[in-house]
Protein backbone atom coordinates (compact mmCIF):
# COMPACT_ATOMS: atom_id res chain seq x y z
CA UNK A 1 0.00 0.00 0.00
CA UNK A 2 1.22 3.51 -0.85
CA UNK A 3 0.75 6.73 1.25
CA UNK A 4 0.73 9.68 -0.79
CA UNK A 5 2.15 13.40 0.33
CA UNK A 6 1.91 16.56 -0.99
CA UNK A 7 5.44 18.34 -1.26
CA UNK A 8 5.72 21.98 -2.80
CA UNK A 9 9.03 22.46 -4.82
CA UNK A 10 10.77 25.04 -6.60
CA UNK A 11 8.60 27.71 -8.03
CA UNK A 12 5.73 26.19 -6.16
CA UNK A 13 5.78 22.93 -8.37
CA UNK A 14 3.32 20.52 -6.64
CA UNK A 15 5.12 17.17 -5.77
CA UNK A 16 4.03 14.02 -5.12
CA UNK A 17 5.75 11.75 -2.45
CA UNK A 18 5.64 8.22 -1.12
CA UNK A 19 5.64 6.10 1.70
CA UNK A 20 5.20 2.29 0.84
CA UNK A 21 5.92 0.82 4.34
CA UNK A 22 3.41 -2.10 5.10
CA UNK A 23 1.52 -1.14 7.31
CA UNK A 24 1.00 2.25 6.55
CA UNK A 25 1.99 4.68 9.18
CA UNK A 26 -0.42 7.30 10.22
CA UNK A 27 1.29 8.90 12.25
CA UNK A 28 4.58 9.22 10.42
CA UNK A 29 7.73 9.73 12.87
CA UNK A 30 10.39 12.67 11.68
CA UNK A 31 13.59 12.49 11.13
CA UNK A 32 16.60 11.31 10.37
CA UNK A 33 14.77 9.53 7.69
CA UNK A 34 15.75 8.19 3.97
CA UNK A 35 14.66 10.23 0.62
CA UNK A 36 15.06 8.27 -2.41
CA UNK A 37 15.32 9.62 -5.62
CA UNK A 38 14.67 8.05 -8.79
CA UNK A 39 17.03 8.88 -12.21
CA UNK A 40 15.24 10.24 -15.78
CA UNK A 41 12.23 9.10 -16.50
CA UNK A 42 11.77 7.30 -13.66
CA UNK A 43 9.26 7.58 -10.77
CA UNK A 44 8.78 6.90 -7.13
CA UNK A 45 6.99 3.79 -7.41
CA UNK A 46 10.37 2.07 -8.77
CA UNK A 47 11.51 2.49 -5.19
CA UNK A 48 8.76 0.52 -3.78
CA UNK A 49 10.66 -2.71 -2.78
CA UNK A 50 13.65 -0.74 -1.43
CA UNK A 51 11.20 1.65 0.55
CA UNK A 52 9.28 -1.34 2.25
CA UNK A 53 12.33 -3.19 3.77
CA UNK A 54 13.63 0.38 4.80
CA UNK A 55 10.39 1.24 6.36
CA UNK A 56 10.57 -1.58 8.61
CA UNK A 57 13.30 0.38 11.06
CA UNK A 58 13.58 3.85 9.32
CA UNK A 59 10.79 6.32 7.74
CA UNK A 60 11.37 6.19 3.59
CA UNK A 61 10.12 8.21 1.53
CA UNK A 62 10.06 8.15 -2.52
CA UNK A 63 9.78 11.37 -4.52
CA UNK A 64 8.11 11.89 -7.64
CA UNK A 65 10.50 14.19 -9.02
CA UNK A 66 9.13 17.00 -11.20
CA UNK A 67 7.64 16.02 -14.66
CA UNK A 68 8.21 12.48 -13.70
CA UNK A 69 5.32 10.10 -12.15
CA UNK A 70 2.39 11.94 -10.33
CA UNK A 71 4.00 15.30 -9.87
CA UNK A 72 3.42 18.63 -11.71
CA UNK A 73 5.38 18.64 -15.01
CA UNK A 74 6.11 22.11 -15.74
CA UNK A 75 7.32 24.00 -19.18
CA UNK A 76 10.37 22.26 -20.45
CA UNK A 77 12.28 25.42 -18.90
CA UNK A 78 11.86 24.58 -15.53
CA UNK A 79 13.69 21.78 -15.55
CA UNK A 80 16.82 23.03 -14.30
CA UNK A 81 19.64 21.63 -11.92
CA UNK A 82 18.40 24.34 -9.83
CA UNK A 83 14.94 23.32 -9.44
CA UNK A 84 15.75 19.58 -8.89
CA UNK A 85 17.78 20.58 -6.38
CA UNK A 86 15.42 22.66 -4.58
CA UNK A 87 12.43 20.27 -4.82
CA UNK A 88 14.57 17.70 -2.99
CA UNK A 89 15.88 20.58 -0.23
CA UNK A 90 12.23 21.71 -0.02
CA UNK A 91 10.96 17.62 -0.01
CA UNK A 92 13.55 16.87 3.02
CA UNK A 93 12.36 20.06 5.05
CA UNK A 94 8.72 19.58 4.53
CA UNK A 95 8.78 16.17 5.25
CA UNK A 96 10.88 16.50 7.94
CA UNK A 97 13.51 13.92 7.63
CA UNK A 98 16.41 16.44 7.69
CA UNK A 99 19.56 15.25 8.80
CA UNK A 100 18.21 12.66 5.74
CA UNK A 101 20.41 9.45 3.62
CA UNK A 102 19.67 10.21 0.41
CA UNK A 103 19.70 7.58 -1.68
CA UNK A 104 19.32 8.42 -5.69
CA UNK A 105 19.87 6.30 -9.17
CA UNK A 106 21.47 7.94 -11.87
CA UNK A 107 20.07 11.51 -11.99
CA UNK A 108 18.62 11.52 -8.89
CA UNK A 109 21.90 10.61 -7.21
CA UNK A 110 23.59 13.70 -9.15
CA UNK A 111 20.78 15.94 -7.27
CA UNK A 112 21.56 13.50 -4.20
CA UNK A 113 25.23 15.10 -4.13
CA UNK A 114 24.45 18.15 -5.39
CA UNK A 115 22.21 19.19 -2.44
CA UNK A 116 25.16 17.49 -0.17
CA UNK A 117 27.19 19.69 -1.14
CA UNK A 118 24.61 23.00 -1.02
CA UNK A 119 22.60 22.31 2.04
CA UNK A 120 25.15 19.60 4.40
CA UNK A 121 22.68 20.52 7.41
CA UNK A 122 20.20 18.71 5.68
CA UNK A 123 21.85 15.18 4.32
CA UNK A 124 23.24 13.01 6.70
CA UNK A 125 24.79 10.41 3.78
CA UNK A 126 24.53 9.17 0.66
CA UNK A 127 24.07 6.63 -1.39
CA UNK A 128 24.96 6.75 -5.23
CA UNK A 129 23.71 4.34 -7.61
CA UNK A 130 25.41 4.10 -11.15
CA UNK A 131 25.46 7.80 -11.74
CA UNK A 132 28.67 9.44 -13.36
CA UNK A 133 30.64 12.54 -12.26
CA UNK A 134 32.15 13.08 -15.74
CA UNK A 135 30.74 15.29 -18.63
CA UNK A 136 28.84 12.80 -21.30
CA UNK A 137 28.83 15.36 -23.99
CA UNK A 138 26.78 16.86 -27.40
CA UNK A 139 26.85 13.14 -28.69
CA UNK A 140 25.43 11.47 -26.00
CA UNK A 141 22.30 13.98 -26.26
CA UNK A 142 21.92 13.17 -29.10
CA UNK A 143 21.86 9.92 -28.67
CA UNK A 144 19.33 9.65 -26.49
CA UNK A 145 16.91 12.15 -28.94
CA UNK A 146 17.11 9.84 -31.62
CA UNK A 147 15.78 6.77 -29.03
CA UNK A 148 13.30 8.85 -27.95
CA UNK A 149 12.00 8.88 -31.84
CA UNK A 150 12.56 5.19 -32.03
CA UNK A 151 10.06 4.58 -29.37
CA UNK A 152 7.18 2.87 -31.25
CA UNK A 153 4.28 4.57 -29.38
CA UNK A 154 1.86 4.41 -28.87
CA UNK A 155 1.82 0.73 -27.58
CA UNK A 156 -0.94 -1.54 -28.35
CA UNK A 157 -0.56 -3.33 -24.72
CA UNK A 158 1.86 -3.33 -21.71
CA UNK A 159 3.08 -7.29 -22.64
CA UNK A 160 4.41 -5.04 -25.56
CA UNK A 161 5.65 -1.94 -23.62
CA UNK A 162 7.58 -5.17 -21.48
CA UNK A 163 8.87 -7.17 -24.77
CA UNK A 164 9.96 -3.81 -26.07
CA UNK A 165 12.25 -2.45 -23.98
CA UNK A 166 13.52 -5.66 -22.63
CA UNK A 167 13.89 -7.62 -25.77
CA UNK A 168 13.57 -5.28 -28.94
CA UNK A 169 15.02 -2.04 -28.44
CA UNK A 170 18.38 -1.69 -30.20
CA UNK A 171 19.34 -0.27 -26.86
CA UNK A 172 18.99 -3.69 -24.80
CA UNK A 173 22.48 -5.85 -25.30
CA UNK A 174 20.58 -9.04 -24.00
CA UNK A 175 17.01 -10.01 -22.81
CA UNK A 176 16.40 -8.28 -19.52
CA UNK A 177 12.92 -8.56 -18.14
CA UNK A 178 14.05 -6.03 -15.39
CA UNK A 179 14.22 -3.18 -17.82
CA UNK A 180 11.37 -4.50 -19.08
CA UNK A 181 9.06 -4.11 -15.72
CA UNK A 182 11.27 -0.47 -15.03
CA UNK A 183 9.58 0.63 -18.16
CA UNK A 184 6.06 -0.82 -17.82
CA UNK A 185 5.28 1.06 -14.93
CA UNK A 186 6.35 4.24 -16.52
CA UNK A 187 3.29 3.94 -19.08
CA UNK A 188 -0.26 5.01 -18.70
CA UNK A 189 -3.35 4.01 -21.28
CA UNK A 190 -4.54 6.42 -23.05
CA UNK A 191 -7.28 6.40 -25.43
CA UNK A 192 -4.93 5.11 -28.51
CA UNK A 193 -2.44 3.07 -26.19
CA UNK A 194 -0.01 2.99 -23.82
CA UNK A 195 2.29 5.99 -23.59
CA UNK A 196 5.04 7.41 -21.28
CA UNK A 197 3.74 9.82 -18.41
CA UNK A 198 5.99 12.14 -19.31
CA UNK A 199 6.64 14.32 -21.80
CA UNK A 200 10.29 13.19 -23.76
CA UNK A 201 10.94 17.26 -24.55
CA UNK A 202 10.92 17.81 -20.71
CA UNK A 203 13.70 14.73 -20.13
CA UNK A 204 15.58 15.75 -22.88
CA UNK A 205 15.90 19.30 -21.16
CA UNK A 206 16.13 17.73 -17.74
CA UNK A 207 19.30 15.47 -18.98
CA UNK A 208 20.67 18.97 -21.20
CA UNK A 209 21.24 20.64 -18.09
CA UNK A 210 24.00 18.40 -16.82
CA UNK A 211 24.86 16.54 -19.73
CA UNK A 212 27.43 19.04 -20.83
CA UNK A 213 29.36 19.01 -17.47
CA UNK A 214 31.69 17.42 -15.20
CA UNK A 215 30.44 17.25 -11.68
CA UNK A 216 33.90 16.73 -9.80
CA UNK A 217 34.21 19.89 -7.35
CA UNK A 218 30.47 19.64 -6.24
CA UNK A 219 31.69 15.83 -5.11
CA UNK A 220 34.50 17.18 -3.44
CA UNK A 221 32.05 19.06 -1.25
CA UNK A 222 30.10 16.36 -0.08
CA UNK A 223 31.42 15.97 3.53
CA UNK A 224 28.67 13.01 4.82
CA UNK A 225 29.71 9.06 4.27
CA UNK A 226 29.08 8.57 0.32
CA UNK A 227 28.51 5.06 -0.62
CA UNK A 228 28.97 4.48 -4.63
CA UNK A 229 26.95 1.32 -6.01
CA UNK A 230 27.72 0.17 -9.78
CA UNK A 231 26.12 -2.65 -11.33
CA UNK A 232 29.07 -4.32 -13.45
CA UNK A 233 27.21 -4.10 -16.40
CA UNK A 234 25.91 -0.57 -15.78
CA UNK A 235 27.08 3.12 -17.42
CA UNK A 236 29.41 3.58 -15.02
CA UNK A 237 32.82 2.25 -15.02
CA UNK A 238 34.94 0.62 -12.34
CA UNK A 239 37.99 3.34 -12.54
CA UNK A 240 35.02 6.23 -12.84
CA UNK A 241 33.53 5.01 -9.94
CA UNK A 242 36.89 4.33 -7.51
CA UNK A 243 38.26 7.70 -8.97
CA UNK A 244 34.76 9.07 -7.23
CA UNK A 245 35.11 7.56 -3.75
CA UNK A 246 38.80 8.74 -3.97
CA UNK A 247 37.58 12.23 -4.93
CA UNK A 248 34.57 12.30 -1.83
CA UNK A 249 35.98 12.86 1.57
CA UNK A 250 34.57 9.88 3.19
CA UNK A 251 33.95 7.34 0.16
CA UNK A 252 33.04 3.63 0.24
CA UNK A 253 32.46 1.74 -2.89
CA UNK A 254 30.18 -1.42 -3.67
CA UNK A 255 29.67 -3.20 -6.74
CA UNK A 256 26.15 -5.19 -7.55
CA UNK A 257 27.34 -8.65 -9.92
CA UNK A 258 24.85 -9.48 -12.82
CA UNK A 259 23.39 -5.90 -12.72
CA UNK A 260 23.18 -3.01 -15.34
CA UNK A 261 22.07 0.28 -15.18
CA UNK A 262 18.85 -0.36 -13.14
CA UNK A 263 20.48 -1.79 -10.12
CA UNK A 264 18.09 -2.03 -7.75
CA UNK A 265 15.58 -3.15 -10.43
CA UNK A 266 18.03 -5.90 -11.62
CA UNK A 267 18.94 -7.77 -8.46
CA UNK A 268 16.79 -6.58 -5.40
CA UNK A 269 18.05 -8.67 -2.98
CA UNK A 270 21.84 -8.22 -4.27
CA UNK A 271 21.15 -4.51 -3.73
CA UNK A 272 20.38 -4.60 -0.31
CA UNK A 273 22.61 -6.88 1.20
CA UNK A 274 25.45 -3.85 -0.68
CA UNK A 275 23.53 -0.96 0.88
CA UNK A 276 21.94 -2.21 4.18
CA UNK A 277 25.18 -2.36 6.50
CA UNK A 278 25.70 1.17 5.19
CA UNK A 279 22.69 2.04 5.92
CA UNK A 280 22.67 0.61 9.66
CA UNK A 281 25.71 2.73 10.28
CA UNK A 282 24.97 5.81 9.12
CA UNK A 283 20.89 5.72 10.79
CA UNK A 284 22.19 4.29 14.11
CA UNK A 285 22.07 7.23 17.02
Amino acid sequence: MARRIDVRGAGGVGLAAWEFADPPKTDPETGPGVLLLHGLMGRGSHWAATARWISERHRAVALDQRGHGQSEKPPPAAHTRDAYVEDAEAAVEQLGLAPAVIIGHAMGALTAWQLAAKRPDLVRALIICDMRASALGGASQREWADWFKSWPVPFATLADVRKWFGEDDPWVDRPSPARGEFYAEIMHESPDGWRPVFDPERMLKSRENWVHDAHWEELALVGCPALVVRGLDGELGRAEAQEMVRVLPRGQYAEVADAGHLVHYDQPAAWRTVIEPFLDTVLTP
